[in-house]
């Protein structure tokens, strides 16, 4: 029984970072739900206080990490807030569309349309959409690096 624990774990960890390119999937959440089948199906001693919180301030820096990066390079470009919302709604559109090519290709069309919609120079509305590609990047390379670090510390605590 615990191998089959283990291959839903393993699968979790896997699913957590597609979540990184079709961002339907609650990468964290599904990281979570790894970290519970083991405690609840595998060993529910070794999975500490501690590891629940340090687990959890990693989640909580997680998702500020992500608004933050996005709202930066968002806000620095002058993104109007039509722009935000398709931006948003782009980059979940965008990973079902020639993956992972649409994640880059979908949003930075639509947000440069609705810039320019929204009455911005062609200059500014390539800035704002150029943002948006940007804005998604760094916030998936910062969200992988915290996974990883959230399943070394899960090997760790699980190890010693």
């Amino acid at each position: 029984m615990s191998i089959l624990f283990w291959i839903l774990i393993i699968t979790c960890f896997i699913l957590a970072f597609v979540g990184l390119v079709y961002p339907v999937i609650p990468g964290v959440l599904v990281l979570w739900a790894g970290f519970l089948i083991y405690h609840f199906g595998i060993n529910s001693e070794e999975l500490t206080a501690s590891f629940w919180v340090i687990q959890a301030l990693f989640t909580i820096f997680l998702f500020v990490v992500d608004f933050l990066a996005n709202s930066y390079f968002l806000k620095k470009y002058g993104s109007t807030k039509w722009g935000e919302r398709v931006g948003v709604i782009s980059i979940l559109v965008g990973s079902f569309i020639i993956p992972p090519f649409g994640l880059l290709i979908v949003p930075f069309l639509s947000v440069l349309i609705t810039e320019l919609l929204q009455k911005k120079t062609a200059k500014e509305a390539v800035g704002v959409a150029f943002a948006t590609v940007i804005s998604f990047l760094s916030s998936s390379v910062a969200k992988a690096i915290i996974q990883v670090l959230m399943i070394i510390i899960f090997v760790l605590y699980i190890a010693l």
